[in-house]
């Protein structure tokens, strides 16, 4: 039998590619636009950091010579209450008969160390801070410096709690005015009482008494007395020989 070899037939596409041929490598040209394109990104990004670098100088120089105007930071800012102030108020009040205070006591609102004084119209607050009331007026002449003056008194703090007195005692106080020997504001709320006179003296802790573990205090607040002012008498110094004392008549 006789066989007939034909060339191998071929198939052309009907249609027509707009797509480049694949290559393994890349050419010449196209190493030349890819380099040409990451050098130009890397230029785009060095030259916006240095523009960014630029702006934050820029901004830190007008910050620090106050050229620009900063916002008022507002996170410490503490907004008060007015709920707040009368809870406190309450809470003191509430220890304040625990402990038996006297009638028409003062009340204190403490939040950290801002202290407020709350007290009805009968009292009389003074430039440096010292806040008192008249019980009694009393007779005669007030104290001088150099007198002694001869009193009673109850010492209490803020929450009405008695820390001292001379009824207790047993005996009244005796001490010589204008000696430093009284606390600032008891000096200052007793020098124009007169004898008789029943007084309570507020005193605040600028004019109040030290503190430290050999007083009564061990923080600083405001302190209540409640005075009465018994006897002035006037004092002279007496020297016999070699000794020296003063007298009060």
């Amino acid at each position: 039998m006789l066989m007939i070899s034909s060339p191998p037939v071929q198939f052309k596409p009907s249609f027509s590619s707009n797509y480049k041929p694949l290559t393994a490598f890349a050419t010449l040209g196209e190493i030349s636009i890819n380099k040409k394109y990451f050098l130009q990104k890397y230029e785009r990004e060095q030259n916006g950091n240095m523009e960014n670098t630029k702006r934050r100088r820029l901004l830190v120089f007008l910050v620090s010579t106050g050229l620009f105007p900063t916002l008022p930071s507002t996170a410490k800012t503490k907004i008060k209450n007015p709920y707040d102030e009368k809870r406190l108020l309450e809470q003191n009040k509430r220890r304040q008969r625990d402990n038996n205070a006297p009638d028409d006591f003062p009340s204190f609102v403490r939040e950290g160390f801002e202290v407020k004084v709350v007290a009805s119209d009968n009292y009389v607050k003074r430039d440096n801070g010292l806040i008192y009331r008249d019980f009694e007026v009393g007779t005669g002449d007030v104290p001088k410096s150099g007198q002694q003056v001869t009193f009673h008194y109850i010492g209490y703090n803020e929450s009405g709690r008695r820390i001292d007195s001379s009824y207790q005692q047993g005996s009244p106080a005796k001490i010589r005015m204008g000696t430093n020997a009284l606390v600032p504001g008891f000096e200052e709320g007793l020098k124009d009482m007169k004898p008789g006179g029943k007084r309570r003296i507020i005193i605040p802790p600028e004019l109040g008494p030290p503190v430290g573990p050999s007083t009564f205090f061990s923080s600083k607040q405001f302190e209540v007395f409640d005075v009465e002012l018994l006897v002035v008498k006037d004092c002279t110094r007496r020297t016999i020989a070699f000794y020296s004392d003063v007298v009060c008549d």
